[in-house]
């Protein structure tokens, strides 16, 4: 046996220590087998090993001593006398108040006294962590084979519970989950020096999960599949501490024979041959152990029917690769994870990329990663598309870890495959490709000789280039309205370059020196925006209109950085601002875009910085500005900036304000002058005086918008204007709608200082005799010829009704009610009237986006209000008709096509919409049997042809749903209304058939979905039948036991719950079947032989886009093993948001292998052929005789 104590783990780093001595301390406690009384373990496999059915039998005075204190006897939870304390493994591992090295070390010291009962307890801890109320007594252990346990124990699960351990919800069952994988990694660990190696302990323990991991009960399969594959991390752990050990002896194996033969000692060569040779043994045991989980249970559960299990199967096969690449890092293991990059389930997609990004993160191992990024790339680049957010950023951050390593690896095309999600609204996605785009193009490769670059053409940063090529970028993507977009998604990861202010002001304001290109027009208002972007994202810290929920609170961090930047950026524009606008005062495009950098500065600076010659000088470049431009961006930027720089909480107030009201003086003072000018000369006027009018009333509408001009006057001279041109039909239509706004300005100015103050009773006769003869003339324009002109008149009635409504009485302003206006029936016809001419083709779009805006808030309340909607025209056509309905009018005809219609807004989603729909049709039942016939009760209720408008929403129903209205149906039918065949009754026979059609036969989706192909050593008893049909009643009553509780407090079903664990089915031996049929419909769902129904293509209460078609010649027969081989690479759907075509053939170019064989430490002998399994072939293996081949087609819809 091994006598040398062995670390449990060894960096490789360590292996050059201690060449020259040999430890031979024993280990802790576990190194002697217990059963070996001369204290040597039982070595290698001479001899036949022990079968699974025939356990060592315990003396009698063995089985007298028990099992450790604290543990079961004879298999029966035994109690302490305390009454409480945990006293099985299961117990002590989910209260989790031990050490896990503590009970492991328990454990291990009852596993020496008696190993039945300990191995005994270990077995009911993982039939325990199953959820499994049955206890396997030790008389089952010693007689009975495991598959007859598991059998056994299927049948005694908790029928009332759809939870077990895994699954459960809450903090202490997540902290379990934690123990249980603890658990097993600290046994292996503790047992990994002899314990091991017994032929006894870790047969046991793989037979029994890899039968557990192929039973049809869904807690059996996913407990175990999760145990096998951190046993096997744990054993894989294992193996590299051995190979590591292999090595280490090998070494000073040859420097003690290198010695000089008087030097030389023999007895420690001959002890180094002897080590050498017990860590090859233990290795080929540990390759052995790995096999069989990976044979008998990696490769079927890696495609089991449930998502977690197949995720599970995923994250370990990565940490396997990782941890030891040398054994497992090659492409006979990578194609599982290649292959599952195509799973329908995003969870599974996402452990497949995560495992890839831990292997990719370690540049040594790209060249073994070649094929398979060779082979994978295109899936891996398609991934950045898929339909669930979480799934497509890592696919881009491993593309960025794949670029990382080798860009040559990545074409153009892939590239600008995740070049263009930095516009995505989605900001995960839109960060990753920022991350990529940052190291594609925007990183600097020699910063050293770029910043020695920039000193010499006398530039101040070295990021000159680096921003033209952004400007590029942004250029050529063209989506120039985005370019907010497009720093929030660089603004992680290249903040620096982003924050480099100096560096674009420089660009804008110096002319190139030798060796850079002119920045050409495009180039400098894209440049110009971005900047403007970065200075806004700095300042305000939060992402752009569109992406993220709303603004977060910042940290301590990320506050104080806010503070910083807009501190530099302010001390930066300040200066640099009034240049920049003094060069681009004639563009009007870089001058709105510039005017926005104000609103970001912290004007305090100004004067805390002594720096108002800087703000003269921005003033004159704006007032400049205001003259040379008319253009209705440029001025509203003027007039905001002027409204951030009066604010009166900065002492530059007073400067701004005397700045502001020269301006509006002198605008004012030309407008009234031209207004004069242009009614004097009514029809004689030329195109001077309408642009003089026009250019200042332009001018003088943008500022009142901000700021209150009301002590100018400007409503007496728009009312003229607006009059004379009523009068006279000869306005031109642009100072028309000029007027009617700035006129609108004012009012609402007036209207505010009312309200703030205390208004004499002569201040709102006035303001009600100017919103009176305002409004006429509104009115009034809703008849001009020019359209611009009656859709402002229009916007503008619209919002001064509301604004002079009665809620403006509210909130204790009850003197105000002599401005209260209510528009007359005339006015009330002309406003429907103009909808009706200019809105009514779009109508219907309004509508439709108004029920989507409802049912994103609440699914239910949207519901019932189309069922209502459909009541009421039901009302309205019952009081035209009478209550003798013409099925077959245009009338009825027209609700039933508006129900379909409606039921189409549901979408296909049914499980997202199922409380709606089943409320719908509760709302939709009541409402047909809300009045009884007056004539009695053999005559229909008035209402009852209702029925056949809500028989359209049946479809969006789920089956089990539709079983449980029927119920609720028929809770307001007489046993007489059943038996009706005449036509006043077919509305209720119509619906009633509707939702029988495909509900009758309920749910097929059973609580045991998922099996796997392993099951021909579990039988049905003889004349028992099948649980899962024996149940099916009771799973359906639990659905409707809160449908028929009463009518008041009818509560709709939820989100679907998890199914009921139920027994598994006892299917007949599958080679029987074989000869007969091939498994129907109504088999249990969830094996392997299922597989294509239910992960290719889900049961029909999904909805899919994929069908997959297995198909097996006619002679073939049906081995244990399933549809599919060991290695059959399973298909899946296409689930991205660009569908790239069906899939190919993924066996291509991969090697197929099913053995583990670790690879040769330095100088190892050539080994022989791994020995044959000693675990049950008909629990583990399949019997490779019996050959098949499998087509499948994928059918997109």
């Amino acid at each position: 046996m091994i006598t040398s104590e062995l670390p449990v783990l060894q960096d490789s780093s360590n292996e050059s220590g201690a060449a020259d001595t040999v430890s031979l301390s024993v280990s802790v406690s576990e190194l002697e087998d217990p059963t070996d009384t001369k204290g040597k373990k039982k070595r290698g496999r001479p001899g036949r090993p022990p079968a699974a059915n025939k356990k060592p039998r315990k003396s009698p005075a063995e089985k007298a001593t028990g099992g450790a204190k604290g543990r079961k006897a004879n298999g029966v939870p035994q109690t302490n006398g305390e009454g409480g304390d945990p006293v099985t493994l299961f117990e002590v591992v989910r209260m989790g108040k031990s050490a896990m090295q503590s009970v492991v070390d328990d454990w291990i010291e009852s596993y020496k006294q008696d190993r039945d009962i300990a191995l005994l307890d270990l077995i009911n801890f993982f039939i325990q962590c199953s959820g499994c109320k049955g206890t396997v007594r030790i008389e089952m252990f010693r007689n009975m084979q495991n598959a007859e346990i598991i059998r056994k124990m299927t049948e005694e699960f908790d029928e009332d519970s759809g939870d077990y351990p895994l699954t459960m919800p809450g903090p202490l069952w997540k902290k379990f989950r934690y123990n249980f994988c603890e658990f097993i990694c600290v046994l292996i660990r503790q047992c990994q020096y002899s314990i091991i190696y017994d032929e006894y302990l870790m047969d046991t323990v793989i037979s029994l999960l890899t039968g557990l991991s192929d039973s049809q009960v869904r807690a059996f399969r996913h407990t175990s599949t999760l145990a096998a594959m951190k046993l096997m991390t744990a054993l894989v752990n294992v193996a590299l501490n051995l190979s590591i050990h292999q090595d280490n002896t090998q070494r000073q194996y040859e420097a003690e024979r290198n010695k000089m033969a008087g030097k030389r000692a023999n007895e420690k060569l001959e002890l180094l041959l002897q080590k050498r040779k017990e860590l090859q043994e233990n290795q080929d045991e540990i390759e052995n152990m790995m096999n069989s989980i990976f044979k008998g249970i990696f490769v079927h559960r890696y495609r089991d029917a449930i998502a977690e299990i197949r995720a599970i199967c995923i994250e370990e096969i990565g940490v396997w690769m990782k941890m030891y690449s040398d054994a497992f890092l090659n492409d006979s293991y990578l194609k599982y994870v290649g292959w599952t990059l195509h799973d329908r389930q995003g969870e599974v997609r996402l452990k497949c990329l995560k495992a890839l990004q831990n292997l990719y993160t370690n540049r040594e191992l790209f060249p073994k990663l070649e094929l398979f990024t060779n082979r994978f790339k295109d899936r891996i680049v398609s991934m950045t598309l898929d339909k669930e957010y979480d799934v497509a950023v890592e696919a881009i951050r491993l593309i960025t870890l794949i670029l990382q390593g080798s860009e040559d690896a990545l074409s153009n095309e892939d590239c600008e495959n995740v070049y263009h999600l930095v516009y995505s609204a989605h900001r995960p996605v839109a960060v990753a490709a920022g991350e990529f785009l940052h190291r594609k193009l925007f990183s600097r490769h020699d910063p050293q000789a770029e910043e020695e670059l920039a000193k010499r053409r006398g530039r101040s940063s070295p990021n000159g280039n680096l921003l033209r090529m952004l400007v590029l970028f942004f250029l050529e993507s063209e989506l120039h309205e985005h370019a907010a977009y497009l720093v929030d998604s660089l603004w992680e990861s290249s903040q620096e370059l982003l924050k480099d202010w100096e560096c674009m002001t420089e660009l804008l304001l110096e002319e190139p020196v030798q060796g850079e290109e002119v920045l050409s027009d495009r180039q400098e208002s894209s440049l110009i925006e971005l900047m403007v972007c970065t200075i806004r994202q700095a300042a305000e810290a939060h992402p752009p209109v569109g992406r993220g929920t709303g603004k977060r609170v910042l940290t301590a961090k990320e506050r104080k950085t806010q503070i910083d930047d807009k501190n530099k950026l302010t001390e930066h524009f300040i200066m640099a601002l009034p240049m920049l606008l003094s060069k681009y005062q004639a563009d009007s495009e870089k001058v709105a875009n510039l005017l926005q950098i104000p609103m970001f500065f912290d004007l305090d600076v100004y004067s805390a910085g002594r720096m108002e010659k800087h703000l003269d000088a921005l003033l004159k470049q704006i007032r400049l500005v205001v003259e040379k431009h008319i253009e209705t961006d440029v001025l509203e930027a003027c007039s905001k900036t002027y409204s951030i720089l009066c604010s009166e909480e900065y002492t530059i107030m007073n400067r701004v304000d005397i700045a502001r009201s020269q301006l509006i003086d002198e605008i004012t003072d030309r407008f009234t002058h031209s207004v004069e000018d242009l009614l004097q000369e009514a029809e004689e006027a030329d195109d001077d005086d309408i642009y003089n009018v026009l250019s200042t009333l332009k001018r003088l509408t943008a500022f009142h918008n901000a700021h209150d001009l009301t002590r100018w006057d400007l409503f007496g001279s728009c009312y003229r204007l607006l009059k004379a041109g009523i009068e006279q039909g000869a306005m031109p239509e642009q100072i028309a709608v000029q007027a009617l706004q700035c006129s609108h300005y004012s009012i609402l100015w007036q209207l505010v200082k009312i309200t703030e103050g205390t208004p004499s009773k002569e201040d709102l006769v006035a303001l009600r005799r100017v919103v009176k003869s305002f409004l006429a003339v509104c009115q009034q324009c809703l008849s001009n010829v020019n359209t611009p002109v009656k859709e402002q008149a229009f916007m503008l009635l619209c919002d001064l009704l509301m604004v002079f409504s009665h809620q403006l009485v509210s909130g204790g302003r009850e003197g105000l009610e002599a401005l209260v206006f209510n528009p007359d029936s005339t006015l009330q016809n002309e406003l429907l009237t103009f909808i009706l001419d200019h809105y009514y083709n779009d109508y219907g779009d309004i509508i439709k986006e108004t029920l989507s805006k409802t049912r994103q808030s609440d699914k239910i309340l949207c519901a019932k209000t189309l069922i209502l909607s459909l009541q009421q025209l039901f009302n309205e056509l019952l009081q035209d008709q009478g209550p003798t309905l013409d099925r077959t009018s245009s009338h009825v005809s027209g609700i039933k096509e508006l129900a379909r219609r409606f039921a189409l807004t549901f979408g296909l989603d049914q499980i997202k919409t199922r409380e709606a729909v089943a409320t719908l049709h509760k709302d939709g039942i009541e409402f047909a049997f809300k009045y009884q016939n007056p004539h009695g009760a053999e005559f229909p209720p008035p209402n009852l042809a209702f029925l056949e408008v809500l028989s359209e929403f049946s479809s969006k129903l789920l089956r089990q749903d539709k079983k449980t209205v029927h119920s609720y149906l028929e809770k307001f039918m007489s046993e007489s209304m059943s038996e009706r065949r005449e036509d006043v009754w077919l509305p209720l026979i119509s619906y009633r058939n509707s939702l029988l059609t495909g509900g009758e036969d309920g749910d097929r989706m059973s609580v045991t979905s998922g099996a796997s192909s392993k099951t021909s050593s579990i039988r049905s008893k003889k004349g028992r039948t099948p649980i899962h049909k024996s149940k099916r009643i009771e799973e359906e009553s639990s659905v409707e036991a809160s449908w028929l509780r009463g009518n008041d407090n009818l509560q709709t079903p939820g989100a679907l719950t998890t199914p009921q664990l139920t027994s598994t089915v006892l299917r007949e031996n599958p080679r029987q079947a074989a000869d007969t049929h091939l498994p129907d419909h109504d088999s249990e769902p969830g094996s392997e032989n299922d597989y294509c129904v239910y992960v290719l293509a889900p049961p029909p209460l999904s909805l899919s886009s994929l069908v997959c078609v297995c198909t097996d010649p006619p002679h073939l027969s049906l081995s244990s093993r399933g549809l599919m081989e060991d290695d059959a690479e399973p298909i899946f759907e296409d689930v991205m948001m660009s569908s790239r075509g069906q899939l190919e053939d993924m066996n291509e170019e991969f090697e197929d292998t099913m053995v583990i064989d670790l690879p040769p430490s330095r100088n190892r002998r050539e080994r022989a052929e791994l020995r044959p399994d000693f675990f049950d072939s008909a629990a583990m293996i399949e019997d490779e005789s019996v050959s098949r081949t499998h087509t499948h087609s994928a059918l997109q819809w």
